[in-house]
Formats: C-alpha cells, structure tokens, sequence
C-alpha cells in the first residue's frame, strides 16, 4: 500500500477544539525566550529559509526567525506571499530563492525549516538539491500518510483549486532526502495525525515529539529549543536529539510501548 492509500483517521474534534492552545504557546514562547537564549548555543552564522504552512506567510515565521537570527544564524522567509498551495511556478520560486541564498552566503549550504504543508515543500527541495541544504526539519508536516488524514485537506483543495488526487509525489514524500532530517510532531497536534508525521529510522533520519498544538509549533517554546539545538550542529557531525536529564520533562519518548500500539494497524 503507497504512503497516499494509507489513509489515518484525521484528529478528533477534540483535538481540533484544543489547537487554541496556540495562544498561550505564544505567550510562553515570550515569557521563555531570554531562558531559551541563554541554554541555546550561537549559531556559526548559515542561512535558514523557513517556509510556512497553509495559508499561513511569512509573518507567521516571525518569532521563530527573530530568534534564530538573535541567536547567530541568518534566517529568511520565503518570500512567496500567502501559501495557498502548489501552484505554477511555485516550485521553481522556491528552488530560486535557495539559489539567492546559497550565493549571497558564500556557498554554504542552507537550513531548511518546513511548518506543516510548508514541510512538505522542503522535504521535496531538499531532495532535488541536496547539494545546497545542510539539514531539514520539519513542524507537523504530514508526509507519511495520505493528505486526508488531515483536518486541512479541504481547505487546502478550496485555496488551491485542485484536487488532492491530482497532487504529483506524494508516495515519494515518505522517502527520506540525502540530509539530516528532523521531524517534530505533538500527538495531540489537531490538524495532522501525528502518525503520517515519522522519519523512517535512518542515521540521518529522527522524530522529536513534543507536548503542543499544531498552529503553535513555530513558537512553541520546547520546539524552538529543538530547532536551535539542531541547527547548532556543524556539519558532518550530525548527531540524533539527546533528551537526556531535563530534556525527557519536555521531549516524550515517541517510541515508548503505548505509542508503537498505536501505530499498529
């Protein structure tokens, strides 16, 4: 069966009623940021393109790339508007806008930071140009499943003006690009089931869960702590997450018993 055909139940409307989460995860983000400068370590200064998640633009980046750039790195939008799907040229935008920065930078490799469908788009760049990304992460990105084990494929057929069906690779999103690759879920995410949301276990490959909502993982506080401790990596040095000591209150073990249960058919 293709990663499309496997299709998950969508989060409940439980879950959905919880994103407003976000809220508070924004505030917290805030109150946390002068604790989360001071146990993040400096950035060596490399590009990071954040690209962000349906119908979602480069403002809801913000928090996350003020802080990335605080912290030594220099981090940019997308530059693409309001992300309202594929559409023509979208792609060939996006591989431009890494060109510009991999030039402007001196030719070091870029970071790609993909939230939710903009996960999506990253995980496919970083494939067609792996030469020029250094690591990927995505936020809630539903690669591994079908896009109807979302409570967003709808909306994202009404804004696109296509058909899920008629989308091209979606079985080859599930396949790992050649860079180290992250992917940070929430169980309780309300858009995507968190199931579709797994790396396949690789040594360039990891999943780092956490307790959040989906609309509030670019500012999530434990997330954007994640995201810094995997950027802070130099290259060919690539690590997996370390939640040892204080890390494990913060970052579950998304492998523990109860979770692989669930994930049985």
């Amino acid at each position: 069966m293709s990663a499309a055909d496997a299709t998950l139940p969508p989060p409940s409307t439980v879950l959905q009623f919880l994103e407003a989460r976000v809220l508070p995860e924004f505030c917290a983000f805030w109150l946390a940021r002068p604790w989360l400068a001071s146990v993040t370590p400096r950035g060596d200064g490399h590009p990071v393109l954040v690209l962000p998640g349906l119908l979602a633009d480069d403002n809801s980046t913000r928090a996350l790339r003020s802080f990335l750039n605080a912290r030594g790195y220099n981090a940019h939008g997308w530059k693409q508007g309001r992300n309202f799907g594929l559409r023509p040229n979208l792609e060939r935008n996006m591989l431009a806008r890494i060109d510009e920065l991999f030039e402007r930078y001196g030719e070091h490799r870029l970071s790609l930071v993909g939230w939710s469908l903009g996960g999506l788009y990253a995980r496919r760049l970083a494939k067609i140009a792996p030469d020029k990304v250094r690591c990927l992460i995505t936020l809630g990105s539903p690669f591994a499943g079908s896009p109807k084990s979302t409570n967003a494929w709808r909306t994202y057929e009404l804004v696109s003006g296509s058909k899920i069906e008629d989308q091209d690779g979606l079985d080859a999103l599930a396949e790992t690009p050649p860079v180290a690759t992250t992917s940070i879920f929430s169980r309780s995410d309300g858009i995507c089931a968190w199931q579709t949301c797994l790396n396949k276990d690789g040594p360039l490959a990891e999943n780092i869960e956490v307790y959040g909502s989906h609309c509030g993982l670019g500012h999530h506080p434990a997330v954007v702590f994640a995201i810094t401790d995997r950027l802070a990596q130099r290259e060919g040095t690539w690590k997996k997450f370390d939640r040892s000591g204080w890390r494990h209150l913060f970052f579950p073990d998304w492998q523990r018993p109860s979770t692989l249960r669930a994930m049985r058919p």
